[in-house]
C-alpha cells in the first residue's frame, strides 16, 4: 500500500477545461504546459501567452493555435489563472506593472520561477493575491514531469484544484506542507534528471569499456532505465523490495551492488542532494534581496 505522502502526489483530470489561462513567458516550460493542457482537452481559444520575443510567440501560435500578445496586460485581461514562466530576476519588472489589473479580480498566480519565494511574489503583486509556487522539472517537456506545489493562505481550495489540473497536464503533482520543502524538491526532482542522465552515461561507458558496441550500449542503457522506472511506478511495493527481488544470492546483481556499497554509493547520493539543497537555499536568499 502506498504511503500517505505518496498519495498526496496525483495525476488529476483537467478541472474546468474552459478556464482562461495566461502564460507570461513563452519558453520551454510554458510551451510544455500549453501543449499538455491542449492534449488534455483545454481549448486553445482559452489560452494566452505573452512574451517580448515576437518570433517565439509566432512559432508557439503556429504550433498550438493559442492567443498571443507582446503585452502582458492584454494577455491576462480575461484570465482566471496567470502562470509566471519568466526568469527569477525579471519577476519584479513583470509583476509591478500588473498590480492594478490583478487587484481588479480574483486571479490565481502560479509561479514556476526557481528561487522566488511566496513573500517576494506577494510583495510585487496585489494585496491578498492568491499565489501557488511551483517547482517543475524538465521531463514536463515530454509529459513526464514531477511538480511540487505550495500555496499561500489566500489561495482557495478551488484555486488549488486549478493549479493542480494545470501542472498535472504534464505529469505528477505533489502538494507541500512547507514552502521550505521546495529546496529539497529542487535537489530531488528539479535537479534529479541530471543525476539519472549521469548514471545512464556512466553505465553506457562502462559497457563500452567491457567491449559492447556504443550503439548497443546506449540502446540497452536507456531502455533499462526506462523499464526500471516504469516497473517502480506500476508496483505498489517499495523500491527496496523491487531491488531485493532482482538480486539473486551469489549472482551478478549482488556482485555489482556489493561494489556500489563498498564505494559508498548511498553516501555519494546523499551528499550530492545536500549540496543541491544548500545551493537552492543560497539562490533563494539572493533572489529575495
Amino acid at each position: 500500500m502506498r504511503s500517505k505522502q505518496a498519495l498526496s502526489c496525483t495525476m488529476s483530470r483537467m478541472f474546468g477545461q474552459d478556464q482562461n489561462i495566461a502564460f507570461i513567458g513563452a519558453g520551454n516550460m510554458a510551451t510544455a504546459l500549453i501543449k499538455g493542457l491542449i492534449a488534455k482537452g483545454c481549448s486553445c481559444a482559452n489560452l494566452w501567452a505573452a512574451d517580448p520575443n515576437q518570433e517565439k510567440l509566432d512559432l508557439l501560435q503556429k504550433d498550438t493555435g493559442i492567443n498571443i500578445s507582446r503585452d502582458n496586460e492584454t494577455a491576462i485581461k480575461n484570465a482566471e489563472v496567470v502562470v509566471l514562466a519568466v526568469k527569477p530576476q525579471l519577476m519584479k519588472e513583470v509583476l509591478l506593472p500588473l498590480r492594478q489589473v490583478l487587484a481588479e479580480k480574483a486571479v490565481l498566480l502560479i509561479s514556476i520561477a526557481a528561487g522566488v519565494s511566496i513573500k517576494t511574489l506577494e510583495t510585487f503583486s496585489s494585496n491578498h493575491q492568491a499565489i501557488v509556487r511551483c517547482m517543475p522539472n524538465t521531463p514536463a517537456l515530454v509529459e513526464a514531469g514531477a511538480s511540487a506545489l505550495f500555496a499561500n493562505s489566500t489561495t482557495s481550495d478551488l484555486q488549488k484544484q486549478q493549479a493542480q489540473s494545470i501542472l498535472s497536464a504534464v505529469g505528477t503533482v505533489c502538494w507541500l506542507q512547507r514552502e521550505s520543502d521546495i529546496d529539497t524538491v529542487t535537489a530531488l526532482s528539479g535537479s534529479g534528471p541530471a543525476y539519472f542522465f549521469l548514471f545512464i552515461e556512466a553505465l553506457q561507458s562502462a559497457a563500452i569499456e567491457q567491449g559492447l558496441a556504443p550503439d548497443i550500449a546506449k540502446a540497452l542503457a536507456l531502455q533499462t532505465a526506462f523499464g526500471a522506472a516504469k516497473l517502480a511506478l506500476t508496483d505498489d511495493g517499495d523500491v527496496a523490495e523491487l531491488r531485493r527481488k532482482v538480486t539473486s544470492p551469489g549472482g551478478t546483481t549482488e556482485a555489482a551492488l556489493a561494489q556500489f556499497e563498498k564505494d559508498n554509493f548511498s553516501n555519494i547520493i546523499a551528499r550530492a542532494v545536500a549540496k543541491a539543497k544548500a545551493r537552492s537555499e543560497e539562490l533563494a536568499l539572493l533572489s529575495d534581496k
